[in-house]
């Protein structure tokens, strides 16, 4: 492990890459320690000591404890996520938007990122004036207010300073792709989530010495999370290889064997999007219903407690519906049989074209099944076991499946940089 950490900083791109990662890093803890003006801290702290084990606490999980403290970052990435998946959706239902994908290349995905960019402003728009107008009317459990002046001022600078924050953390994001490590967005979302780790170790620890929690409950949880790990791990790098054979060709006169290989595709091909699809669409209508004061809408706001079972049935349905939708929208069957044909190989058995392709569908759909299934369980049973063990705080395999998930895919690359750099080195030499 020393050695290939070693390997990895003897790269100079990298470390540069690295350190401007953590800058950017830096920047975003700095904007999460900044609370909105305005806000009453003791007041708000005390209101939200209430929300433990509800959305809202999930979300602040996202958001990196964002939210609870109310900081510039309360919104975290998460409208540009909800943005995202708007879309996605949009451009499968639209020809237009579908024409742009497919057919206009780089201005394609340069327009579509531009309309996603738009969507994140209204999205996040819409959620900060929701934010506003709610913690106007909000007192702690000590009755005093959260907000200490509330009118138009008040509501003015939190939608100016929420609206504004979010799009510099998806400029942070961008940042980070393209000079950084890994996937910019995701990075901000797993740093948000690791932030609150110490401070989970340490409240667990209070807790054990306190006799609120009992060892073997502690017992339970360490050995659940290993098993969650392992399994998070073994499902992300395991992979269906279908053999590929190519024809013996003839190149002037010489005759070239035909060769074989293999197409890899991922046991669980939509890896993590489709539990943060799922549930940036879940914080949706449990934010509108908690700012809605009327006894239905409060039931309602009940029921999308993520310990609850209906929560959690419309959790898997969302989780199942995004992953069959995101591992169609990565992988085209038809468009992998074609590229086949056109290369001259194809699928020994099976014959090139439209029998390919339904022989790919066949395969994709049972993978999408198990990666839908997986992702399924890891989400929910965690929850229920921290039920049956007592735990008093939310603990779910969904934080789990994206530090890990996200972590893999990081590692992932940087095992793809050192590959490069060695070969670059190499043709360097030979040059």
């Amino acid at each position: 492990m020393i050695d290939y950490i070693k390997q990895i900083f003897a790269l100079e791109d990298f470390k540069k890459r690295f350190f401007y990662t953590l800058f950017m890093f830096a920047i975003y803890r700095l904007g999460s320690h900044i609370p909105l003006p305005g806000i009453d801290t003791t007041a708000l702290q005390d209101f939200f000591k209430s929300f433990e084990g509800t959305i809202f606490y999930l979300y602040d999980i996202f958001s990196g404890g964002n939210l609870a403290r109310m900081t510039l970052f309360a919104l975290g990435v998460m409208p540009y996520i909800s943005a995202s998946i708007m879309m996605q959706l949009l451009t499968v239902a639209v020809p237009e938007l579908q024409r742009l994908a497919k057919e206009e290349g780089d201005y394609g995905r340069y327009k579509i990122n531009q309309y996603t960019r738009y969507l994140t402003i209204f999205v996040a728009f819409v959620q900060s004036i929701g934010i506003a107008i709610w913690l106007q009317n909000q007192v702690s459990p000590k009755g005093m207010p959260v907000v200490d002046n509330p009118g138009i001022l008040f509501t003015l600078t939190t939608v100016i300073a929420l609206v504004s924050s979010t799009m510099f953390l998806v400029w942070v994001g961008d940042r980070i792709t393209e000079k950084g490590i890994g996937n910019g967005m995701s990075l901000l979302i797993f740093a948000g989530i690791v932030a609150g780790f110490p401070s989970a170790a340490i409240r667990v620890w209070s807790m054990l010495q306190n006799g609120d929690i009992s060892p073997f409950a502690v017992v339970g949880i360490l050995l659940l999370v290993i098993a969650v790990v392992v399994g998070i791990v073994f499902m992300q790098e395991a992979e269906r290889r279908i053999p590929i054979q190519y024809p013996r060709r003839q190149i002037g006169r010489q005759e070239v064997v035909g060769s074989s290989s293999y197409l890899p595709i991922k046991l669980n091909p939509a890896g993590v999007i489709p539990i943060i699809f799922a549930q940036s669409l879940l914080i949706i209508p449990s934010t509108v219903l908690g700012f809605i004061q009327n006894p239905i809408a409060r039931v309602l706001h009940d029921a999308f407690n993520p310990t609850t079972i209906p929560y959690n049935i419309l959790y898997v349905a969302f989780i199942i519906f995004f992953t069959y939708f995101y591992t169609a929208v990565l992988i085209n069957p038809v468009d992998v049989a074609d590229n086949l044909r056109k290369g001259g190989a194809f699928i020994p058995g099976v014959r090139p074209g439209q029998d390919t392709q339904k022989h790919l569908e066949y395969i994709i759909n049972r993978l999408a099944f198990v990666g839908a299934l997986f992702l399924s369980v890891v989400a929910t049973i965690p929850i229920f076991i921290s039920l049956w063990l007592k735990v008093p705080f939310y603990f779910g395999g969904t934080t789990a499946l994206i530090v890990v998930g996200v972590a893999l895919d990081t590692i992932n690359k940087l095992e793809a940089q050192m590959l490069q750099q060695k070969y670059t080195k190499y043709t360097r030499r030979v040059r």
